[in-house]
């Protein structure tokens, strides 16, 4: 079956079109990027389309997730759940590599409207412009860190150690890139905001 209605499958199969590899985004099941990914570069070889499905990436930043123990965990997140972006050069072959991969659920782009009939036409692959692509991955690369911690305006703590240990308060502040946050603690029966590190706390209820 081929991805393009008959009248449009010269244009889309031009040689100009043939001959550049374009970025397309391609949505997939929750939590399965990387499956896909790896499921994809497999059937790229079996399928002998190595030469027309070029890349599948997955843009991700760094995180930095700070336990209520203050272990700091490094990790990456994606940028897009739920999506992974192929380079490739479309025709039928390549893009049933593609669409046919197992938890694959549809390319990004226009659908077609079914000449006759209620149902959903098919969806023509849009790739994206050079400036999403460039945007997307040195947004990926610069980021920063995302530094991450449990700990919420508003929760109940403890405190564990220090000058104010066995104290009961309330998170007002977090600063998740300090590894500190503010309290409002009852001290001589009055809520006073103090400053403690996350290794000090712990997290009540």
């Amino acid at each position: 079956m081929s991805f393009l209605p008959e009248d449009e499958h010269q244009t889309e199969q031009s040689p100009e079109t043939r001959e550049k590899p374009r970025w397309y985004a391609v949505q997939v099941a929750s939590g399965c990027e990387k499956r896909v990914k790896t499921n994809l570069e497999q059937r790229v070889h079996t399928l002998d389309v190595a030469d027309r499905v070029l890349q599948v990436q997955i843009p991700q930043t760094p995180t930095v997730k700070v336990r209520k123990d203050g272990v700091r965990l490094h990790s990456e997140e994606k940028v897009f759940p739920g999506y992974v972006l192929v380079q490739m050069l479309l025709d039928d072959e390549s893009w049933q590599a593609v669409k046919n991969t197992p938890h694959v659920i549809n390319f990004v782009g226009a659908e077609q409207k079914r000449p006759t009939g209620r149902g959903r036409g098919h969806v023509r692959p849009v790739p994206l412009s050079p400036g999403e692509v460039e945007r997307i991955f040195k947004h990926a690369e610069d980021q920063e860190p995302v530094v991450k911690i449990d700990m919420a305006v508003g929760d109940k703590i403890m405190v564990l150690s220090g000058p104010f240990k066995d104290f009961e308060g309330e998170v007002i502040e977090v600063s998740p890139e300090r590894s500190k946050l503010k309290a409002l603690l009852s001290i001589f029966g009055r809520d006073t905001p103090v400053e403690l590190e996350f290794t000090q706390v712990e997290k009540q209820g």
